[in-house]
């Protein structure tokens, strides 16, 4: 079996501030940034323990130059920095077979009072709504995981998305860290949050075939931009329209279509 690794950082356990995810801020970020590398020193060390041959891990926050790669297990590969293609937070699914995907440090949705951080790829949108649901950067990286025909098996982050995820895929093991109240955040402590995400991804490898991801057969997603004129410039996208002066809407029955539109609209918004 192999597991590919998709490293956030917003959800990671006890984060509440934008400085503590920002390389260019080492005073908060640094303590932050190792604890995101142990959460994914966790993951990795019990989908390898539970039978995993390999993990390819994506580095997918910010720089994705976050990662400390030296306290990962052996048996693993980095995939660190942006190489531009349309996948993204999901950049090497699609060069080779995967059996599972695990999601770390994932965050809810933009406008969500779930977590203090809640953005969806940026700051410069309101909402993304996809299908008529208020979308999330897990929605994008389940369904293009559905696309390729890799199950979800887990996630680790904020209570919102860890509910979320479990109405979408019944089956994923989840890890819910932190639990977000308007600009505050509960977490459980550092410690216990690895030891718990270390276990979790034993269990998701066991159940990982039972974490089909369901594929919608069409797809409408829209865009509220904050600023109109953005929205204006990103509405000619072939195919794109406006709904409104700040709402940029697409169609298409194929998920890789979608994930193009993201690439030019909404992640370089």
């Amino acid at each position: 079996m192999k597991v590919f690794l998709s490293a956030d950082m917003e959800g990671t356990c006890g984060i509440v501030s934008w400085p503590e995810t920002d390389r260019s801020t080492s005073f908060d970020y640094s303590p932050y940034c190792k604890q995101m590398s142990a959460e994914v020193a966790a993951a990795c060390r019990g989908a390898l323990s539970a039978g995993a041959e390999e993990v390819l891990v994506k580095d997918a926050h910010d720089s994705a130059r976050n990662i400390d790669p030296n306290i990962l297990p052996r048996k693993i590969r980095m995939n660190r920095s942006w190489s531009g293609d349309l996948l993204s937070m999901m950049s090497g699914l699609d060069q080779e077979k995967f059996d599972a995907v695990f999601f770390t440090g994932y965050h809810a949705w933009a406008g969500c009072p779930g977590n203090a951080l809640s953005h969806t790829m940026n700051g410069r949108n309101n909402q993304v709504w996809l299908n008529g649901v208020l979308c999330s950067e897990f929605l994008i990286n389940a369904y293009t995981a559905g696309y390729f025909g890799v199950p979800v098996a887990m996630i680790t982050g904020d209570a919102a998305i860890c509910e979320f995820a479990k109405q979408l895929i019944p089956a994923i093991t989840t890890v819910p860290v932190n639990v977000g109240r308007g600009g505050g955040v509960t977490s459980m402590h550092p410690a216990e949050a690895v030891e718990r995400i270390e276990a979790a991804a034993q269990e998701a490898v066991k159940h990982a075939r039972e974490c089909v991801v369901p594929m919608p057969e069409q797809f409408h997603m829209e865009i509220d931009f904050v600023k109109h004129h953005v929205a204006y410039s990103k509405h000619f996208y072939p195919g794109a329209y406006l709904k409104d002066n700040k709402v940029v809407c697409f169609d298409s029955n194929d998920w890789y279509e979608i994930l193009r539109f993201c690439h030019f609209v909404l992640s370089n918004a």
